[in-house]
């Protein structure tokens, strides 16, 4: 798929299918370095980090088990509303484990940072946060990314997970969405 099949809905490729790929493999290789002899618990955040995690983990060279939460604290809308809310939980125990939640984007940070203190609460050893894209332009909240593939500009984007009304999430690199297709 590329811009043309998406009907003038995206402005422009932010970060390509080849960009996401190599910037992937690298992040596999500083976790497995940072990992060294341990297991790591990846957390994914539903729906968005389906597609870092699934390639994310096939380029981690160190034991890994894998499961999925749903959070938001977005609701309709585009921007966070801050409360968050938990829609799936875990399965496994966090507890003594060493976490790293997977996750497709950073903006505000305020999901993440309650998520963050939430899996330390449960007892988990170590969270750590790896993302696809960060951007810093829309923080509210300092949040550590430990491990962020690109950081880029304050602007709606779609692919690679990310969406736009459950749109566009199937799209292999990350572009900039039409503000007209969002009342931008």
């Amino acid at each position: 798929m590329d811009l043309h099949d998406a009907e003038g809905a995206l402005e422009s490729v932010v970060v390509s299918e080849e960009q996401i790929a190599q910037r992937i493999a690298e992040l596999g290789e500083e976790i497995s370095r940072d990992y060294a002899g341990k297991e790591i618990m990846l957390v994914g955040v539903l729906r968005g980090a389906i597609m870092v995690m699934a390639d994310l983990s096939r380029k981690i060279h160190v034991p890994v088990v894998m499961d999925w939460m749903a959070v938001s604290s977005y609701g309709a809308s585009t921007k966070s509303s801050g409360v968050v809310r938990i829609i799936k939980d875990l399965t496994e125990d966090v507890t003594d484990r060493d976490v790293l939640i997977v996750e497709d984007v950073i903006d505000s940070g305020l999901t993440l940072s309650w998520l963050q203190a939430n899996l330390r609460s449960r007892g988990a050893k170590s969270v750590r946060i790896a993302t696809i894209v960060r951007k810093p332009a829309a923080a509210k909240i300092d949040v550590t990314a430990d491990y962020v593939g690109f950081d880029i500009p304050n602007d709606f984007v779609v692919g690679y997970g990310l969406d736009y009304a459950e749109k566009f999430r199937h799209l292999p690199f990350i572009a900039k969405l039409a503000p007209a297709v969002y009342g931008g």
